[in-house]
């Protein structure tokens, strides 16, 4: 039990050390390689007058994959030295985490925690040993900041400051495809200001990148985009999409048909529950159910893409200590197993075959997919003039999500 100040103390240092080991120990080290493809470019691109999307890493086929208004926002990486980009890229990437737990998980910690610093050291080595936040932290990806973008807007519309609500996601989606199912969403919910907002700002910083390298711009809507070989094999077992899994069934599954029925299925799943969780004032979970849907319907969701479905992790959480719920914990606890596990690596190598690679293998597709369908969403709001139910609860005010009751 931890009963003074000195075990508690002990207790968080070997918290913290035990997750030290395991970051440094298990995960791959990634050596900040998409970093230094960023880098890579911009250098070319500003000191060597070459083409964005010619630029390719040394020793490897990857280049630039990224819209031209990502390469815009990471040109200041030209007048640095490739030790100042790390240190600023782990830097952004530990800022956008420490924002977006806060945002996620700041209401259940003063609610329950007598010792919110002990819950805050819990959370950030629970959230630390996951694969996807290990692997945007060693491959120097810009993730974890598009994903604190994207809930930066959530946070305005949950706390009634919604008319400011779009500039984030606007450019979370102009710097990477994925974030821009998040404007379907204010769209479908609604918030037709909001979605304005951020499909100009998108418009605008797209626009802004055309305007300073035409050919750029060019070269990516016109080609690049499309051209999924750039970002590797689409049946590579780090491809935990919807299209990944088609691709390691096989070639005749692989097909834009099946892919495009899929995403039909899943978008509308993701489109009724969104609605139901934006009527009950529920956005915390709606934008998470958005993370969840964008990570299945991309052509291409690489592991560490999956930050995108760490909130849905967070409501999960916050939802069986707000209703008590052990089962609830215990799945949320499974969970968080499964992702620090790198499971999927067990059939990482080329040609594995059978029923149980194919179930192993896509483990973090059904888990995202098992979020989609069954993330606990808070009770509906109740129609203007009547009164609750006797021990009903809905939205804390002031909190992204109420996660109350499952549905």
């Amino acid at each position: 039990m931890l009963a003074t100040p000195a075990r508690r103390a002990s207790t968080a240092a070997v918290l913290i050390a035990a997750t030290a080991a395991f970051v440094t120990l298990v995960p791959v080290f990634r050596h900040f390689f998409d970093a230094g493809v960023y880098y890579g470019t911009v250098d070319q691109w500003i000191h060597h007058g070459g083409h964005i999307y010619d630029y390719v890493r040394p020793g490897s086929h990857y280049g630039f994959t990224y819209p031209p208004f990502a390469a815009l926002a990471m040109a200041p990486m030209a007048l640095v030295s490739w030790p100042v980009v790390v240190a600023l890229a782990c830097a952004l990437s530990v800022l956008a985490s420490c924002l977006l737990l806060y945002w996620l998980l700041g209401d259940a910690v003063r609610r329950v925690a007598g010792r919110p610093w002990l819950a805050w050291t819990v959370i950030g080595c629970l959230f630390a040993v996951l694969e996807p936040v290990t692997d945007t932290f060693s491959f120097g990806q810009v993730n974890l900041v598009l994903v604190a973008l994207v809930f930066a807007d959530a946070r305005l519309l949950a706390t009634g400051r919604g008319r400011y609500a779009g500039i984030g996601t606007g450019l979370a989606a102009a710097v990477k495809l994925t974030p821009a199912l998040f404007i379907g969403y204010l769209l479908v919910t609604g918030r037709r200001r909001q979605a304005a907002i951020a499909t100009a700002t998108a418009a605008a910083a797209t626009l802004l990148a055309a305007a300073v390298d035409p050919g750029a711009s060019r070269t990516y809507w016109t080609g690049a985009l499309f051209d999924t070989g750039r970002v590797g094999r689409l049946a590579f077992v780090s491809n935990q999409s919807v299209q990944g899994v088609l691709a390691r069934l096989g070639p005749g599954f692989a097909g834009h048909a099946a892919w495009l029925l899929c995403v039909a299925a899943v978008l509308a799943v993701w489109l009724r529950r969104s609605r139901v969780a934006a009527a009950a004032g529920d956005d915390r979970a709606g934008f998470a159910l958005t993370g969840l849907a964008a990570c299945l319907v991309s052509p291409v969701t690489w592991v560490h893409h999956l930050v995108w479905a760490v909130p849905a992790l967070a409501v999960l959480a916050d939802t069986g200590l707000r209703r008590g719920s052990r089962r609830t914990l215990v799945v949320c606890g499974a969970l968080q197993v499964l992702l620090s596990s790198y499971v999927i690596w067990l059939w990482g190598a080329a040609g594995a075959t059978g029923a149980l690679a194919f179930a192993g293998g896509n483990t973090y597709v059904w888990i995202t997919l098992g979020l989609l369908i069954a993330l606990p969403l808070a009770d509906p709001a109740p129609v203007a003039g009547t009164a609750r139910a006797p021990g009903a609860h809905g939205p804390a005010e002031g909190s992204l999500s109420a996660g109350e009751a499952s549905r």
